[in-house]
Protein backbone atom coordinates (compact mmCIF):
# COMPACT_ATOMS: atom_id res chain seq x y z
CA UNK A 1 0.00 0.00 0.00
CA UNK A 2 1.11 3.53 -0.52
CA UNK A 3 1.55 6.01 2.20
CA UNK A 4 2.91 9.28 2.19
CA UNK A 5 5.79 9.96 5.65
CA UNK A 6 6.11 14.04 5.50
CA UNK A 7 5.06 13.96 1.55
CA UNK A 8 7.43 11.40 0.81
CA UNK A 9 5.81 8.50 -0.82
CA UNK A 10 6.23 5.00 0.31
CA UNK A 11 4.90 1.44 -0.63
CA UNK A 12 4.49 -0.27 2.29
CA UNK A 13 3.31 -4.15 3.17
CA UNK A 14 -0.57 -4.24 4.24
CA UNK A 15 -0.71 -4.17 7.99
CA UNK A 16 2.23 -1.59 8.27
CA UNK A 17 2.31 0.70 11.26
CA UNK A 18 3.05 4.16 11.76
CA UNK A 19 6.26 2.85 13.74
CA UNK A 20 7.48 1.02 10.44
CA UNK A 21 7.00 4.02 8.01
CA UNK A 22 8.98 6.09 10.13
CA UNK A 23 12.01 3.57 10.51
CA UNK A 24 11.83 3.16 6.42
CA UNK A 25 12.13 6.41 5.48
CA UNK A 26 14.31 7.30 8.41
CA UNK A 27 11.98 10.30 9.09
CA UNK A 28 13.43 13.10 11.87
CA UNK A 29 11.35 11.92 14.93
CA UNK A 30 11.08 12.98 18.43
CA UNK A 31 8.92 11.06 20.67
CA UNK A 32 7.61 13.80 22.68
CA UNK A 33 6.84 15.53 19.91
CA UNK A 34 3.57 15.21 18.07
CA UNK A 35 2.41 13.34 14.81
CA UNK A 36 -0.19 14.01 12.54
CA UNK A 37 -1.89 11.45 10.87
CA UNK A 38 -4.69 12.32 8.06
CA UNK A 39 -6.81 9.49 6.37
CA UNK A 40 -5.64 10.69 2.66
CA UNK A 41 -5.81 13.20 0.18
CA UNK A 42 -9.43 12.73 -0.51
CA UNK A 43 -11.18 13.53 3.09
CA UNK A 44 -8.33 16.66 2.63
CA UNK A 45 -9.82 18.01 -0.45
CA UNK A 46 -13.74 17.54 0.17
CA UNK A 47 -13.17 19.89 2.89
CA UNK A 48 -10.89 22.26 0.55
CA UNK A 49 -13.42 25.43 -0.55
CA UNK A 50 -10.81 28.06 -2.55
CA UNK A 51 -9.13 26.98 -5.11
CA UNK A 52 -6.13 28.88 -6.76
CA UNK A 53 -6.59 29.05 -10.85
CA UNK A 54 -2.91 30.59 -12.02
CA UNK A 55 -2.15 31.72 -15.03
CA UNK A 56 0.68 33.88 -16.89
CA UNK A 57 -1.02 36.87 -16.01
CA UNK A 58 -1.59 35.91 -12.64
CA UNK A 59 -3.75 34.09 -9.84
CA UNK A 60 -7.55 33.84 -9.97
CA UNK A 61 -9.17 32.37 -6.38
CA UNK A 62 -12.18 30.90 -5.73
CA UNK A 63 -14.45 29.42 -3.14
CA UNK A 64 -17.21 26.65 -3.64
CA UNK A 65 -20.37 27.78 -2.24
CA UNK A 66 -21.21 25.56 0.85
CA UNK A 67 -23.75 23.13 -1.30
CA UNK A 68 -22.21 20.02 -1.24
CA UNK A 69 -24.04 19.10 -4.68
CA UNK A 70 -23.47 17.51 -7.47
CA UNK A 71 -21.07 20.50 -9.34
CA UNK A 72 -19.17 21.10 -6.22
CA UNK A 73 -18.58 17.13 -6.73
CA UNK A 74 -17.49 17.39 -10.02
CA UNK A 75 -14.99 20.28 -9.51
CA UNK A 76 -13.60 18.36 -6.78
CA UNK A 77 -12.84 15.35 -8.89
CA UNK A 78 -12.03 17.16 -12.36
CA UNK A 79 -10.58 20.03 -11.49
CA UNK A 80 -7.04 19.26 -12.29
CA UNK A 81 -7.85 18.29 -15.56
CA UNK A 82 -8.25 21.97 -16.63
CA UNK A 83 -4.06 22.02 -16.26
CA UNK A 84 -3.02 23.56 -19.75
CA UNK A 85 -6.30 24.92 -21.33
CA UNK A 86 -6.20 27.60 -22.63
CA UNK A 87 -8.54 30.83 -22.37
CA UNK A 88 -10.52 29.95 -25.11
CA UNK A 89 -12.44 32.91 -25.03
CA UNK A 90 -12.81 36.24 -23.60
CA UNK A 91 -15.67 39.50 -23.98
CA UNK A 92 -16.60 42.53 -21.82
CA UNK A 93 -18.57 39.73 -19.55
CA UNK A 94 -16.74 36.66 -18.80
CA UNK A 95 -13.65 34.30 -19.59
CA UNK A 96 -13.78 30.45 -20.73
CA UNK A 97 -11.38 27.90 -20.30
CA UNK A 98 -11.38 24.13 -21.33
CA UNK A 99 -12.65 21.92 -22.53
CA UNK A 100 -13.04 18.98 -20.34
CA UNK A 101 -15.30 16.10 -20.46
CA UNK A 102 -18.10 15.97 -18.30
CA UNK A 103 -21.58 13.64 -17.62
CA UNK A 104 -23.29 16.57 -17.35
CA UNK A 105 -26.43 17.51 -19.29
CA UNK A 106 -27.30 20.68 -21.06
CA UNK A 107 -30.36 23.15 -20.38
CA UNK A 108 -31.40 25.34 -23.11
CA UNK A 109 -32.90 27.75 -20.24
CA UNK A 110 -32.17 31.22 -19.86
CA UNK A 111 -30.46 32.47 -16.85
CA UNK A 112 -29.20 35.35 -15.17
CA UNK A 113 -25.54 35.51 -13.66
CA UNK A 114 -23.75 38.04 -11.61
CA UNK A 115 -20.33 39.42 -11.36
CA UNK A 116 -17.97 37.07 -10.10
CA UNK A 117 -20.23 33.85 -10.81
CA UNK A 118 -18.19 30.64 -11.77
CA UNK A 119 -20.11 28.06 -13.47
CA UNK A 120 -19.72 24.52 -15.76
CA UNK A 121 -21.13 25.67 -19.14
CA UNK A 122 -21.66 22.90 -21.76
CA UNK A 123 -20.51 24.87 -25.07
CA UNK A 124 -22.60 23.93 -27.88
CA UNK A 125 -25.15 21.49 -25.64
CA UNK A 126 -21.93 18.85 -25.56
CA UNK A 127 -20.96 17.47 -22.13
CA UNK A 128 -17.39 16.75 -24.28
CA UNK A 129 -17.15 20.59 -24.62
CA UNK A 130 -17.28 21.20 -20.89
CA UNK A 131 -16.17 25.15 -20.25
CA UNK A 132 -14.98 27.34 -16.90
CA UNK A 133 -16.90 30.38 -17.59
CA UNK A 134 -15.73 32.97 -15.12
CA UNK A 135 -18.48 36.24 -15.36
CA UNK A 136 -16.50 39.81 -15.04
CA UNK A 137 -20.20 41.59 -15.11
CA UNK A 138 -23.98 40.82 -14.54
CA UNK A 139 -24.94 38.87 -17.68
CA UNK A 140 -28.04 37.18 -18.96
CA UNK A 141 -28.23 34.41 -21.81
CA UNK A 142 -28.28 30.93 -22.25
CA UNK A 143 -25.10 29.06 -21.19
CA UNK A 144 -25.52 25.30 -22.19
CA UNK A 145 -25.61 24.79 -18.15
CA UNK A 146 -26.77 22.15 -16.39
CA UNK A 147 -30.01 22.88 -14.46
CA UNK A 148 -28.49 22.23 -10.94
CA UNK A 149 -28.16 25.88 -9.65
CA UNK A 150 -27.88 26.89 -13.05
CA UNK A 151 -24.36 25.75 -13.49
CA UNK A 152 -23.09 28.02 -10.70
CA UNK A 153 -20.57 26.47 -7.84
CA UNK A 154 -18.56 28.86 -6.90
CA UNK A 155 -17.48 32.97 -6.51
CA UNK A 156 -14.47 34.78 -7.18
CA UNK A 157 -12.63 36.01 -3.86
CA UNK A 158 -9.61 37.39 -5.25
CA UNK A 159 -7.65 37.92 -8.74
CA UNK A 160 -10.08 40.44 -10.47
CA UNK A 161 -7.59 42.65 -12.10
CA UNK A 162 -6.15 39.24 -13.59
CA UNK A 163 -9.52 37.96 -14.68
CA UNK A 164 -9.98 41.49 -16.72
CA UNK A 165 -6.19 41.10 -18.33
CA UNK A 166 -6.56 37.52 -19.31
CA UNK A 167 -6.74 36.87 -23.36
CA UNK A 168 -6.81 34.24 -25.89
CA UNK A 169 -3.46 33.77 -25.71
CA UNK A 170 -3.42 32.75 -22.12
CA UNK A 171 -3.92 29.72 -20.42
CA UNK A 172 -4.55 27.80 -16.84
CA UNK A 173 -1.16 26.58 -15.95
CA UNK A 174 -2.94 24.75 -13.22
CA UNK A 175 -5.72 24.75 -10.37
CA UNK A 176 -4.78 24.05 -6.90
CA UNK A 177 -6.76 24.10 -3.54
CA UNK A 178 -6.00 26.53 -1.03
CA UNK A 179 -5.61 24.65 2.14
CA UNK A 180 -7.00 25.87 5.62
CA UNK A 181 -6.57 24.98 9.04
CA UNK A 182 -10.43 23.77 8.37
CA UNK A 183 -9.21 21.85 5.94
CA UNK A 184 -7.94 19.40 7.69
CA UNK A 185 -11.02 18.03 9.75
CA UNK A 186 -10.00 14.22 9.50
CA UNK A 187 -6.56 14.82 10.74
CA UNK A 188 -5.59 13.64 14.69
CA UNK A 189 -2.40 13.74 16.74
CA UNK A 190 -1.01 10.19 17.49
CA UNK A 191 0.91 9.26 19.89
CA UNK A 192 0.52 5.49 19.30
CA UNK A 193 3.28 4.13 16.57
CA UNK A 194 1.46 0.71 16.53
CA UNK A 195 -1.70 2.37 15.01
CA UNK A 196 -2.23 0.60 11.97
CA UNK A 197 -1.71 2.13 8.13
CA UNK A 198 -4.17 2.40 5.69
CA UNK A 199 -3.48 3.18 1.69
CA UNK A 200 -3.25 6.94 1.67
CA UNK A 201 -2.75 8.06 4.47
CA UNK A 202 0.01 10.81 5.45
CA UNK A 203 2.19 10.76 8.45
CA UNK A 204 3.81 14.38 9.83
CA UNK A 205 6.19 14.22 12.24
CA UNK A 206 7.90 17.69 11.35
CA UNK A 207 7.87 20.85 10.68
CA UNK A 208 9.99 22.18 7.94
CA UNK A 209 10.77 26.09 7.99
CA UNK A 210 12.54 28.06 5.65
CA UNK A 211 14.12 31.05 6.92
CA UNK A 212 14.26 34.56 5.25
CA UNK A 213 17.15 36.24 4.30
CA UNK A 214 16.17 39.84 4.80
CA UNK A 215 15.98 39.34 8.76
CA UNK A 216 19.58 37.54 10.29
CA UNK A 217 19.01 38.78 13.71
CA UNK A 218 15.48 37.45 13.96
CA UNK A 219 16.10 34.45 11.95
CA UNK A 220 18.61 33.88 14.87
CA UNK A 221 16.04 34.18 17.67
CA UNK A 222 14.21 31.69 15.82
CA UNK A 223 17.35 29.28 16.08
CA UNK A 224 17.64 29.75 19.63
CA UNK A 225 14.26 29.27 20.46
CA UNK A 226 14.38 25.60 19.11
CA UNK A 227 15.58 23.64 21.53
CA UNK A 228 16.65 19.93 21.01
CA UNK A 229 14.70 20.13 17.88
CA UNK A 230 11.97 21.37 19.06
CA UNK A 231 8.88 24.34 20.41
CA UNK A 232 6.66 24.07 22.93
CA UNK A 233 3.40 25.38 21.98
CA UNK A 234 2.62 28.45 24.84
CA UNK A 235 -0.53 29.70 22.98
CA UNK A 236 -3.14 28.38 20.66
CA UNK A 237 -5.96 30.08 18.14
CA UNK A 238 -7.90 29.55 15.45
CA UNK A 239 -5.10 31.91 13.56
CA UNK A 240 -1.97 30.72 14.54
CA UNK A 241 0.69 29.13 17.38
CA UNK A 242 2.44 31.75 20.03
CA UNK A 243 6.11 30.11 21.37
CA UNK A 244 6.98 32.47 24.12
CA UNK A 245 9.98 30.96 25.99
CA UNK A 246 12.09 34.31 24.71
CA UNK A 247 9.49 36.71 25.57
CA UNK A 248 10.88 39.67 26.36
CA UNK A 249 14.40 39.40 24.27
CA UNK A 250 13.86 42.37 21.30
CA UNK A 251 15.51 42.46 18.23
CA UNK A 252 15.63 45.28 16.01
CA UNK A 253 12.97 46.06 13.34
CA UNK A 254 13.65 43.78 9.99
CA UNK A 255 11.90 42.96 7.00
CA UNK A 256 8.08 43.06 7.63
CA UNK A 257 5.42 41.24 4.64
CA UNK A 258 2.01 39.90 4.82
CA UNK A 259 1.81 37.50 7.49
CA UNK A 260 0.22 34.48 4.99
CA UNK A 261 -0.98 31.09 6.48
CA UNK A 262 2.48 29.51 7.26
CA UNK A 263 4.09 32.46 7.71
CA UNK A 264 6.84 33.15 11.05
CA UNK A 265 7.32 35.87 12.42
CA UNK A 266 8.25 37.64 15.63
CA UNK A 267 7.22 40.49 17.11
CA UNK A 268 9.76 43.29 17.71
CA UNK A 269 8.14 45.89 19.70
CA UNK A 270 5.60 46.37 22.81
CA UNK A 271 4.76 44.31 25.39
CA UNK A 272 4.78 40.76 23.42
CA UNK A 273 8.63 41.34 22.12
CA UNK A 274 10.49 38.18 21.70
CA UNK A 275 7.55 36.25 20.84
CA UNK A 276 7.30 33.83 17.85
CA UNK A 277 4.33 33.15 15.83
CA UNK A 278 3.39 30.70 13.16
CA UNK A 279 -0.10 31.42 11.00
CA UNK A 280 -2.71 29.15 10.70
CA UNK A 281 -4.58 31.73 8.51
CA UNK A 282 -4.15 34.90 6.62
CA UNK A 283 -3.70 37.85 8.43
CA UNK A 284 -2.65 41.84 7.26
CA UNK A 285 1.02 42.94 7.43
CA UNK A 286 2.06 44.55 10.76
CA UNK A 287 5.26 46.50 11.80
CA UNK A 288 5.18 44.78 14.99
CA UNK A 289 5.78 41.65 13.08
CA UNK A 290 9.34 40.86 11.79
CA UNK A 291 8.93 38.21 8.65
CA UNK A 292 11.47 35.35 10.05
CA UNK A 293 10.67 32.39 7.64
CA UNK A 294 7.59 29.99 5.97
CA UNK A 295 6.47 27.11 6.57
CA UNK A 296 7.75 24.79 3.85
CA UNK A 297 6.10 21.56 4.90
CA UNK A 298 4.53 20.35 7.65
CA UNK A 299 1.35 22.97 8.40
CA UNK A 300 -0.45 19.65 9.34
CA UNK A 301 1.13 19.62 12.43
CA UNK A 302 0.49 23.21 12.83
CA UNK A 303 -2.93 22.52 12.54
CA UNK A 304 -3.74 20.18 15.16
CA UNK A 305 -1.31 21.49 17.85
CA UNK A 306 -2.75 22.94 20.75
CA UNK A 307 -0.96 24.68 23.87
CA UNK A 308 1.21 22.93 25.38
CA UNK A 309 1.97 20.20 22.76
CA UNK A 310 5.93 19.83 21.61
CA UNK A 311 6.48 20.05 18.00
CA UNK A 312 9.19 18.74 15.92
CA UNK A 313 11.37 21.77 14.12
CA UNK A 314 13.72 21.35 11.05
CA UNK A 315 15.17 24.30 9.23
CA UNK A 316 16.40 24.88 5.75
CA UNK A 317 19.13 26.49 6.04
CA UNK A 318 20.04 24.80 9.51
CA UNK A 319 21.49 27.18 11.81
CA UNK A 320 25.52 27.55 11.87
CA UNK A 321 26.50 27.65 15.40
CA UNK A 322 30.53 26.68 16.38
CA UNK A 323 30.79 27.57 19.54
CA UNK A 324 31.67 24.60 21.71
CA UNK A 325 33.26 22.83 18.99
CA UNK A 326 36.88 22.78 19.06
CA UNK A 327 38.66 24.47 16.18
CA UNK A 328 39.14 21.49 14.56
CA UNK A 329 35.62 20.00 14.57
CA UNK A 330 34.28 23.65 13.31
CA UNK A 331 36.60 23.67 10.63
CA UNK A 332 35.06 20.00 9.38
CA UNK A 333 32.04 21.42 9.87
CA UNK A 334 32.62 24.30 8.03
CA UNK A 335 33.83 22.81 4.72
CA UNK A 336 31.41 20.64 4.02
CA UNK A 337 29.42 23.90 3.63
CA UNK A 338 31.92 25.76 1.75
CA UNK A 339 32.38 27.93 4.43
CA UNK A 340 35.65 29.67 5.35
CA UNK A 341 36.95 28.93 8.97
CA UNK A 342 39.40 32.12 10.38
CA UNK A 343 40.73 31.03 13.78
CA UNK A 344 41.62 33.58 16.33
CA UNK A 345 42.46 33.50 19.98
CA UNK A 346 43.99 29.92 20.80
CA UNK A 347 44.36 28.60 16.92
CA UNK A 348 45.00 24.80 18.29
CA UNK A 349 42.83 21.82 16.74
CA UNK A 350 41.69 20.91 19.87
CA UNK A 351 41.10 24.63 21.33
CA UNK A 352 37.15 25.37 22.58
CA UNK A 353 35.28 28.17 20.38
CA UNK A 354 33.51 30.32 22.66
CA UNK A 355 32.45 33.08 19.89
CA UNK A 356 32.53 33.39 16.07
CA UNK A 357 31.81 36.76 13.74
CA UNK A 358 29.27 37.04 12.41
CA UNK A 359 26.67 35.32 15.06
CA UNK A 360 24.22 35.34 12.46
CA UNK A 361 23.73 32.06 10.51
CA UNK A 362 21.97 34.02 7.14
CA UNK A 363 24.89 36.84 7.85
CA UNK A 364 27.68 33.87 7.23
CA UNK A 365 26.13 32.21 4.37
CA UNK A 366 26.09 35.59 2.68
CA UNK A 367 29.72 36.09 3.27
CA UNK A 368 30.79 32.45 3.06
CA UNK A 369 33.20 33.16 6.10
CA UNK A 370 33.28 32.84 9.71
CA UNK A 371 35.82 34.29 12.76
CA UNK A 372 36.25 31.56 15.41
CA UNK A 373 37.25 32.49 18.70
CA UNK A 374 39.56 29.47 20.88
CA UNK A 375 40.12 29.86 24.03
CA UNK A 376 42.12 26.69 26.12
CA UNK A 377 39.18 24.20 27.20
CA UNK A 378 40.10 24.12 30.83
CA UNK A 379 39.28 27.40 31.00
CA UNK A 380 35.81 27.67 30.03
CA UNK A 381 33.35 27.74 33.19
CA UNK A 382 30.55 25.39 33.86
CA UNK A 383 27.97 26.78 35.73
CA UNK A 384 24.56 24.96 37.46
CA UNK A 385 21.66 27.22 37.37
CA UNK A 386 18.62 27.29 39.73
CA UNK A 387 16.03 27.68 37.16
CA UNK A 388 13.29 26.51 39.34
CA UNK A 389 14.28 27.82 43.00
CA UNK A 390 14.86 31.69 41.61
CA UNK A 391 13.29 31.39 37.96
CA UNK A 392 13.14 35.60 37.68
CA UNK A 393 17.12 35.71 38.51
CA UNK A 394 17.91 32.57 36.01
CA UNK A 395 16.31 34.23 33.19
CA UNK A 396 18.22 37.25 33.84
CA UNK A 397 21.47 35.61 34.26
CA UNK A 398 20.89 33.70 31.01
CA UNK A 399 19.71 36.96 29.72
CA UNK A 400 22.69 39.60 30.16
CA UNK A 401 24.93 36.95 29.71
CA UNK A 402 23.91 35.73 26.32
CA UNK A 403 22.98 32.27 27.48
CA UNK A 404 19.63 32.47 26.54
CA UNK A 405 20.49 32.10 22.72
CA UNK A 406 23.53 31.27 22.65
CA UNK A 407 25.61 28.08 24.16
CA UNK A 408 28.66 30.08 25.32
CA UNK A 409 28.37 33.03 27.20
CA UNK A 410 30.26 35.67 28.68
CA UNK A 411 30.73 37.27 32.14
CA UNK A 412 33.00 40.59 32.40
CA UNK A 413 34.25 41.44 35.57
CA UNK A 414 33.45 44.32 37.21
CA UNK A 415 35.11 44.47 40.50
CA UNK A 416 38.53 41.83 41.47
CA UNK A 417 40.08 42.74 44.41
CA UNK A 418 43.41 40.21 45.33
CA UNK A 419 42.68 38.20 48.68
CA UNK A 420 38.75 39.20 49.06
CA UNK A 421 38.01 35.56 47.80
CA UNK A 422 34.99 37.16 45.66
CA UNK A 423 34.53 38.61 42.39
CA UNK A 424 32.14 40.82 41.07
CA UNK A 425 30.81 40.76 37.41
CA UNK A 426 29.12 43.51 35.25
CA UNK A 427 24.99 43.30 35.50
CA UNK A 428 22.35 45.21 33.56
CA UNK A 429 20.25 47.68 35.81
CA UNK A 430 17.74 48.19 33.17
CA UNK A 431 17.07 44.21 32.99
CA UNK A 432 17.12 44.31 36.22
CA UNK A 433 14.43 46.38 37.22
CA UNK A 434 11.68 44.17 39.42
CA UNK A 435 13.89 41.87 40.61
CA UNK A 436 12.27 40.98 43.65
CA UNK A 437 14.25 39.02 46.43
CA UNK A 438 13.97 35.18 45.68
CA UNK A 439 15.66 32.31 46.84
CA UNK A 440 18.19 34.46 49.08
CA UNK A 441 20.50 32.43 51.50
CA UNK A 442 19.54 31.36 55.06
CA UNK A 443 22.87 30.34 57.02
CA UNK A 444 25.78 30.12 55.14
CA UNK A 445 27.12 30.99 50.98
CA UNK A 446 29.69 27.91 49.94
CA UNK A 447 32.26 28.33 48.07
CA UNK A 448 31.27 28.43 44.59
CA UNK A 449 28.04 29.85 44.79
CA UNK A 450 26.34 32.46 42.66
CA UNK A 451 24.51 35.55 43.46
CA UNK A 452 22.52 38.61 42.08
CA UNK A 453 21.94 41.60 43.91
CA UNK A 454 17.78 42.23 44.01
CA UNK A 455 15.89 44.96 43.91
CA UNK A 456 16.25 45.80 47.97
CA UNK A 457 19.39 47.59 47.25
CA UNK A 458 20.77 50.36 44.90
CA UNK A 459 23.16 47.74 43.31
CA UNK A 460 20.40 45.62 41.59
CA UNK A 461 21.55 43.18 39.15
CA UNK A 462 25.26 42.89 40.25
CA UNK A 463 26.20 39.67 39.75
CA UNK A 464 28.95 37.77 42.04
CA UNK A 465 30.66 34.52 43.15
CA UNK A 466 32.33 33.57 46.29
CA UNK A 467 35.47 31.27 46.86
CA UNK A 468 34.92 30.97 50.38
CA UNK A 469 32.03 30.11 52.31
CA UNK A 470 30.58 32.89 54.27
CA UNK A 471 27.99 33.26 56.88
CA UNK A 472 27.33 37.10 56.39
CA UNK A 473 27.60 37.88 53.21
CA UNK A 474 25.96 37.07 49.42
CA UNK A 475 28.14 36.45 46.51
CA UNK A 476 28.32 39.96 45.46
CA UNK A 477 28.88 41.34 49.23
CA UNK A 478 25.64 42.13 50.01
CA UNK A 479 23.79 40.97 53.48
CA UNK A 480 21.79 37.78 52.60
CA UNK A 481 18.39 39.96 52.69
CA UNK A 482 19.83 41.48 49.27
CA UNK A 483 20.90 38.49 47.51
CA UNK A 484 19.31 35.84 45.34
CA UNK A 485 21.00 32.50 44.75
CA UNK A 486 20.60 31.37 41.14
CA UNK A 487 23.54 28.71 40.79
CA UNK A 488 26.91 27.66 41.31
CA UNK A 489 30.32 27.66 39.22
CA UNK A 490 32.19 24.29 39.09
CA UNK A 491 35.88 25.41 38.46
CA UNK A 492 39.44 25.58 40.01
CA UNK A 493 38.96 28.88 41.59
CA UNK A 494 42.74 29.50 42.35
CA UNK A 495 42.40 30.24 38.14
CA UNK A 496 39.62 32.77 38.72
CA UNK A 497 41.48 34.32 41.54
CA UNK A 498 44.19 36.09 39.00
CA UNK A 499 41.85 37.45 36.93
CA UNK A 500 41.29 41.41 37.49
CA UNK A 501 38.61 44.27 36.22
CA UNK A 502 37.72 44.11 32.38
CA UNK A 503 38.30 40.48 32.16
CA UNK A 504 35.96 38.22 30.15
CA UNK A 505 34.99 34.37 31.38
CA UNK A 506 33.26 32.58 29.16
CA UNK A 507 30.34 30.30 30.87
CA UNK A 508 28.07 27.14 29.66
CA UNK A 509 25.48 25.49 31.20
CA UNK A 510 26.56 22.46 33.07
Amino acid sequence: MLVKVNGEEIDLPENSTIKDAIEKTNATYNPKSIISLIKGRREVEQNINKYKIKTPKGNIVIELFSDDNVLTKLWRDNYPEFKDKKIRWTTSNEIAAGPIATDLTPSTEEFKYKQGDVILSLSGFSNESTHLIIFKEDSTGVYSTPEINQGVFAKVIGGKRTLNNLTSEDHVIEIEGVVERKSVTDSASISDLNTILKEGNQIFTHVLIKPGQNSPQSVEHLFSLIENNMIKVDYESNSFLGFYRMKGLGKDVEYSTMRKRGSVTLRNTGKGVGKVYIYREDRVQSPAHTHIGFVKNGMELIDIANTGDLITIKTDPERIMTMTMTQKEAKEFLDIQSIEQIREGVLDDDALIVSQHPINTIDILKEKKVKTTGIIKDNLVLVDIYDEDAPRSSWYFKKVTNLVEKPIGELKIHFAVANMKILIFEGDSKEAKGLIPENTPKDKVSSGTLGITNMSRKNIGLIGVRFEDSSEYGPTAEPFDGTNIIGKMRIDFKALEKLKDGDIIYIKEN
